[in-house]
């Protein structure tokens, strides 16, 4: 191993950056003024930033807003899927416990609440974003988004509670806006954009999924049927798009310590579309 190398590399993840070299990695990227930008990123791949220590989430939030402008729309998924019993967190929170216990953790699942329901598992810049002064977000009890900017209200409206991500979603309105993808330190495995081929794709397999909502201020389990999402060959997904060249390139770059990737995604959507029924069965 290369000490020399891996000294430098301890070096750039103890570094603080700032907001103002943030915000410049990001329009070297290609992050567009005025334009519309989801956001999957990995705080720790980051590294420190700003000058509070343990804020550096607000400081990235604000050199992303910087690199946008004020004409720009920030996007970041705001899922809750700590709420349902159909989905992988419930599946492996329950692994373990006695019937009791299982019975006990159902009771305690809060029904979703746009204005107040965290969403823990999409990470800290997610939360902040979620959390900012006039950040709207979407009422999917399940996939929700939240955005940030002047075309924050058309992202988030019309997001049909038994459409996770699929045309009556923030995904299909992302995809007419041209809007871009940033994966801030975080795999193809995290982009969200593929979802929207999956309903793309000629008969999509369907399953039921279920999850506590609110109705009337009444507490209540809610069954629907959707589209049967699976991210597991995301990351091969990914690979072939940035190796495809086409239709359009997927820009790396540094940003703070992390790696990032910045594309189009209605170019990961039109490519997914097209490697899904080759690749699933």
């Amino acid at each position: 191993m290369n000490t020399q190398h891996t000294t430098a590399q301890s070096a750039l993840r103890s570094a603080v950056h700032t907001e103002g070299q943030l915000a410049g990695q990001l329009s070297a990227l290609g992050v567009e003024a005025g334009g519309v930008l989801m956001v999957h990123a990995s705080m720790r791949s980051v590294g420190p930033a700003g000058p509070e220590p343990g804020r550096g989430s607000e400081s990235v939030l604000r050199a992303l807003r910087t690199a946008l402008g004020p004409a720009g729309t920030l996007v970041v998924p705001t899922f809750t899927p700590e709420n349902s019993d159909t989905s992988p967190y419930y599946r492996d929170a329950i692994r373990g416990l006695g019937p009791e216990a299982v019975a006990a953790l159902r009771d305690r699942m809060p029904p979703f609440d746009p204005a107040l329901t965290p969403a823990p598992t999409m990470g800290i810049l997610a939360e902040t974003t979620r959390r900012a002064p006039g950040a709207l977000r979407s009422g999917h009890p399940q996939t929700s988004f939240a955005a940030l900017g002047p075309e924050a209200g058309k992202v988030v409206a019309g997001h049909r509670p038994d459409c996770h991500l699929g045309e009556d979603s923030p995904l299909a309105r992302l995809y007419d806006m041209r809007a871009q993808v940033l994966l801030l330190g975080v795999g193809f495995d995290r982009c969200t954009a593929f979802h929207l081929a999956e309903y793309r794709v000629p008969g999509p397999p369907r399953r039921d999924y279920r999850c506590v909502v609110a109705h009337d201020g009444v507490r209540r389990w809610w069954r629907y049927e959707d589209v049967d999402l699976d991210d597991g060959d995301f990351a091969a997904l990914g690979a072939d798009f940035a190796d495809s060249g086409a239709p359009g390139p997927v820009r790396s770059g540094p940003v703070g310590s992390a790696t990032a990737r910045l594309f189009r995604f209605r170019d990961a959507v039109d490519f997914a579309r097209n490697w899904l029924p080759a690749h699933r069965s």
